[in-house]
């Protein structure tokens, strides 16, 4: 199968043409200079004389709050045009079959736990992110749209959180792992006594390894008739911000102890998805937590230590 993947030198793409999965199928990744999703036009000319049978669309201005409470205009207009250009760009040519990589931020803020693809557009969105989530809203409903308008097939898988190879680890942009990752690094390459939590720890979050998102999303693809028009791709399960942290340093092998700083918020509760539909059509991850922080770690060992 040709298989177009937008932000192929992102994190979700660069695990997607890692992954095992990816040598059965004829990839194409072009960088942001050689198809500019931000232009309509030529996101169009291009997606038609490449003629892809599926485009697995990963792009997308990403960061962490702190960049998404900063930039709410980018974050919105940059991933919304994103999505409407590529969306419409395989409308135009005819190309058969679209997965749109969507994200968990697309639940509202106050949905019950775990978040089941019903919930979808029914209630606030979360503030601190809420104009990368309104832009990957967009590219979902159009995805459904054009699904329901036409002979041709656009879905939406949401994954939840991520992390893994091909990770940011810097402090001022990475998500909670890998900067947990560096952390306790950093603490035993110091011999330090101790490491510092924001929070009391005790907030839930579901993080699941790259690769393994990559070989849900590898599977979708490749059983793309049977999946319902949205689908979470997830663990079903999920771990406190201090379990990560004990986990991180028994991997690391650093003995120190932990201290919380209660004047940080502690965040949401719990943000976990609801993997049933995934499970019941035969689809689960399979990398422990362990497993995970383990090869993460050596990834950063061998890259950015």
């Amino acid at each position: 199968m040709r298989v177009l993947i937008t932000g192929g030198s992102g994190l979700v793409g660069r695990n997607l043409r890692a992954h095992p999965r990816a040598q059965a199928h004829d990839i194409l990744a072009p960088r942001s200079n050689e198809l500019n999703l931000l232009d309509s036009a030529a996101t169009t000319a291009t997606v038609a004389a490449m003629a892809p049978d599926l485009i697995i669309h990963a792009a997308g201005r990403v960061g962490g709050i702190q960049a998404n409470m900063a930039q709410p205009v980018e974050f919105l207009v940059d991933n919304a045009d994103m999505g409407r250009n590529i969306l419409m760009a395989a409308k135009s040519a005819r190309i058969p079959r679209v997965l749109n990589i969507g994200s968990s931020c697309m639940y509202p803020r106050d949905a019950e736990n775990p978040l089941c693809e019903d919930q979808i557009g029914k209630g606030e969105l979360e503030p601190t992110n809420e104009g990368y989530a309104l832009a990957k809203l967009m590219a979902a409903r159009l995805a459904d749209y054009i699904t329901a308008t036409s002979h041709l097939s656009y879905k939406t898988l949401i994954p939840c959180n991520l992390f893994g190879y091909f990770d940011k680890f810097d402090p001022a942009v990475s998500h909670l792992l890998p900067a947990i990752i560096r952390k306790v690094y950093e603490a035993k390459a110091a011999n330090a006594p101790s490491v510092e939590i924001w929070g009391d720890g005790t907030a839930r979050r579901e993080f699941m390894f790259g690769q393994d998102m990559a070989d849900g999303v590898w599977w979708a693809a490749e059983s793309f008739d049977d999946l319902p028009n949205m689908l979470n791709l997830g663990l079903g399960h999920d771990h406190s911000v201090n379990d990560y942290y004990a986990t991180a340093a028994r991997v690391i092998g650093w003995e120190g102890h932990f201290t919380h700083d209660l004047s940080r918020p502690t965040g949401m509760a719990q943000k976990l998805t609801d993997v049933g539909r995934a499970t019941a059509l035969g689809w689960q991850a399979q990398t422990s937590l362990e497993e995970a922080i383990a090869a993460t770690y050596q990834h950063f060992l061998e890259h950015h230590s």
